[in-house]
């Protein structure tokens, strides 16, 4: 009998590991994929920004922010340069990402 409750604890510990670590993982995916998103939108306002793509930089950036199922919640263009924060969620946490694209800075002599 002792046994049998001893298995039967190891199991449950083990199936609270594994839940556990699922769902860590998934959270770390989600906040890799919202990422991943900033840098599509930075660089699509970036774009629109230098001319490249017609358009406002920050509506190009929130076009793309909606197709990923996140929400544009910063979009901030000085000259060429879009800096673009967005917001998503994974089981009640939220994660923030910011990403900045534009022409790449010019060495000093």
């Amino acid at each position: 009998m002792a046994g049998s409750v001893s298995v039967v604890g190891v199991v449950a510990a083990l199936v609270a590991v594994t839940v556990s670590l699922g769902v860590v993982g998934g959270a770390v995916v989600e906040a890799r994929r919202v990422a991943g998103i900033a840098d599509a939108a930075a660089l699509a306002a970036a774009d629109a920004a230098s001319g490249a793509v017609s358009g406002a930089p920050c509506e190009r950036a929130g076009r793309i922010a909606a197709a990923g199922d996140v929400r544009l919640s910063g979009c901030d263009v000085a000259g060429l340069v879009a800096t673009i924060t967005v917001a998503g969620a994974y089981g009640g946490i939220s994660f923030d990402a910011r990403s900045r694209a534009g022409p790449p800075d010019t060495p000093s002599p």
